[in-house]
């Protein structure tokens, strides 16, 4: 289940913009942050995160983009629901192999 999520993405790409506007203004990433954040009601780490997460995103910075990491999920939950399948169709064949067994012969 998906949490709620306090700020709307206009919200957040706009915060995104403002901090990478202004980083020059600053010694660094975070004290561009801390002074951006109170503006846009969030704490300073949610924001650093925002940025990270856009930084991945656009390809400045290494990591898993935000739609590769949506895909790995629903393949992960495609195989988990085969394997259940796989499952049942497993003890279902256990099942009818034991009962051909059992059967009178004629």
């Amino acid at each position: 289940m998906k949490k709620s999520t306090k700020f709307a993405p206009e919200v957040r790409e706009r915060a995104v913009r403002m901090v990478q506007e202004h980083r020059s203004e600053y010694p660094s990433l975070w004290a561009t942050v801390e002074s951006i954040a109170p503006k846009i009601g969030c704490i300073p780490s949610t924001l650093l995160e925002w940025v990270k997460r856009a930084e991945v995103n656009s390809g400045k910075r290494a990591g898993v983009t935000t739609d590769e990491h949506e895909r790995v999920k629903a393949l992960e939950r495609e195989v988990k629901e085969l394997r259940r399948a796989n499952e049942i169709l497993k003890l279902a064949s256990a099942f009818f192999a034991q009962a051909e067994l059992d059967r009178k012969l004629k």
